[in-house]
């Protein structure tokens, strides 16, 4: 009757809805799987460790103190296994799962390279820095200037990646950039280098919100381009409220509470 028909619809929509829900979910578990499956050790990891690239960089003769051929001149490229690469497999293998046409599929990767073509170039030109400051020895030497701040250090030091990340939009270019200088100057004040470099990188996390790169790309997102400001204006308070809170703990990680650190 009427009603067993009505329940069978109700069952199928239900069954349509959990499908979909299956596989709104789909591309996190594929990437999940991937990145376990790479990085546990077993077959799968040995044999993507194995086709990496390692070579000297060519034109880069840079020499240690004592003589010796510095490790950052040698240039490891482990194409199979990086971050990128494992997203893109996940986005072909969730575009196969959700049945998504390839001329769609190559549409969504085009807007997407659209939307961060500029970040990729300014990631690229700041580690390009960062090997230039590392390699020259000028961000151990800005380290040492700064250790002349004494123990307030610990308590700029989370400011210091912040910026990086306000500045690039990317935590790695931040860490990248200032955590030669970071250990650097925490040597000199006889601080943990580990909290230092850690707080560099907790400091960065909450400049994401403030990255204009970000800001950008996260409006286009959602379809308010030309609102960056508007966000921004939202979220500053927040992203310094909670900076200060990770400043504050780094000053009190390298005095009171140096129990916290590891080895400290």
């Amino acid at each position: 009757g009427p009603g067993k028909g009505r329940r069978d619809a109700e069952s199928r929509h239900r069954r349509r809805r959990r499908l979909e829900v299956l596989k709104a979910f789909s591309p996190y578990a594929l990437l999940t799987v991937l990145f376990a499956l790479t990085s546990v050790e077993g077959p799968v990891a040995r044999f993507v460790r194995d086709r990496g690239v390692t070579f000297r960089w060519p034109g880069l003769n840079v020499l240690s103190p004592q003589g010796a051929p510095v490790t950052a001149a040698t240039f490891d490229l482990n194409w199979l296994g990086t971050s990128g690469t494992m997203l893109l497999l996940t986005g072909v293998l969730t575009a196969l799962v959700l049945r998504v046409p390839p001329r769609a599929a190559l549409r969504c990767y085009g807007q997407a390279f659209r939307q961060i073509r500029w970040a990729v170039l300014t990631i690229s030109c700041v580690l390009a820095l960062s090997y230039v400051m590392n390699l020259s020895g000028m961000a151990i030497s800005l380290g040492t200037w700064l250790a002349g701040l004494g123990s307030v250090f610990a308590l700029l030091s989370g400011f210091l990646g912040w910026f990086g990340v306000a500045l690039t939009g990317s935590d790695t270019s931040s860490n990248a950039l200032f955590g030669g200088m970071q250990i650097a100057a925490a040597h000199r004040i006889g601080i943990s280098p580990l909290l230092m470099a850690a707080t560099n990188s907790t400091g960065g996390v909450q400049g994401k919100a403030a990255a204009m790169q970000n800001l950008a790309i996260a409006a286009g997102a959602v379809g308010l381009p030309g609102k960056e400001g508007d966000i921004l204006r939202e979220v500053i308070g927040w992203s310094l409220a909670l900076l200060a809170v990770f400043c504050v703990l780094a000053f009190l990680q390298s005095t009171v509470l140096t129990w916290t650190i590891p080895g400290g």
